[in-house]
């Protein structure tokens, strides 16, 4: 990482008061003990969240450095302001950089900052993507999503369609959902690299029923298979969240193929199986998979079942 200005504690501690996010202490789980310091931290003119990270000797090469920045990365698109989050990482420190790679970030320039920053003028700044909720796609954008479909399909992910499927009929699919979209009952989230490139989408869906209005349905998520162990799984669930907070949903559901291992994903992301069908979609002869149902509540509370039948 680049050289920068920790601060003493106290200074730390005034910016977590003050705007509810700074850089603080990693802690090793298994024995509570201090290992290194990162976060975020607002830059200089407040027009982006700088990741920050350094990590005692002792505990380097463990894995715990990428592991916080992927944690911290998709925090930030979760809760904290909706603001470039940027590392700023000199070319030769190759660990740091494996780290803001694995954690979904990639370079945007050469020498950034270095009237403001000397010490980084022989540095590659990384960015994580950024989130677009579009309410129509231009054409631009629609052809980068049906490449990442596509893409998708062939490398056998769950999103609708087998590998191999026609660009013409998955075209067709998204045409609906972008009907939907300007009705108002779909929300697309996008997750765009920094030459704009669709990296990751998903759609959030109203139910019709108005009993259900307090909740959301996720389809068709997917993430860039190029790019698979760099966090954006992660990211764009928690961008998803995020957006669905901000419409004031509850209860997330999605519902996932059996036999992908993504159900382990998603209670990564804190979902639950809440139901199952076995043997409902049947990916070719003789193979017969569950379509598994699973929820999570977006406002805190668990899911649980009031008993009534």
């Amino acid at each position: 990482m680049i050289p920068i200005a920790w601060g003493p504690l106290d200074t730390c501690l005034v910016r977590w008061d003050s705007v509810g996010f700074d850089f603080g202490v990693i802690e090793e789980a298994s024995t509570r003990a201090g290992v290194g310091i990162g976060g975020m931290r607002h830059d200089d003119d407040a027009q982006a969240l700088i990741l920050a990270y350094r990590l005692h000797e002792q505990v380097r090469g463990r894995g715990l450095g990428t592991e916080a920045a992927r944690a911290w990365t998709a925090h930030a698109l979760e809760w904290l302001p909706s603001l470039p989050l940027l590392a700023p990482l000199r070319r030769e420190d190759a660990p740091s950089v494996r780290i803001a790679v694995a954690s979904g970030l990639e370079p945007v320039s050469d020498g950034s900052w270095p009237e403001k920053r000397p010490e980084v003028a022989r540095a590659s700044t990384y960015a994580a993507p950024r989130v677009e909720t579009p309410v129509w796609l231009d054409d631009t954008t629609r052809t980068s999503v049906l490449d990442l479909w596509c893409a998708v399909n062939d490398d056998g992910g769950a999103v609708g369609f087998l590998p191999g499927a026609p660009r013409y009929e998955v075209a067709a699919t998204l045409a609906r959902h972008e009907e939907s979209m300007e009705h108002g009952s779909t929300t697309a989230v996008l997750l765009r690299a920094p030459d704009d490139t669709v990296i990751a989408m998903g759609f959030w869906v109203e139910a019709a029923n108005p009993l259900h209005a307090h909740t959301r349905t996720a389809y068709r998520v997917m993430t860039d298979p190029s790019r698979r162990g760099r966090n954006l799984g992660r990211l764009l669930m928690a961008a998803m969240h995020r957006v669905a907070r901000q419409q004031e949903v509850e209860v997330a559901v999605l519902d996932v193929r059996s036999g992908l291992g993504t159900t382990l994903f998603y209670e990564g992301c804190g979902y639950v199986e809440v139901g199952r069908v076995p043997g409902i979609i049947r990916v070719a002869p003789g193979d017969d998979r569950d379509s598994v149902i699973m929820a999570r509540r977006l406002d805190g509370r668990p899911i649980v079942a009031d008993g009534r039948a």
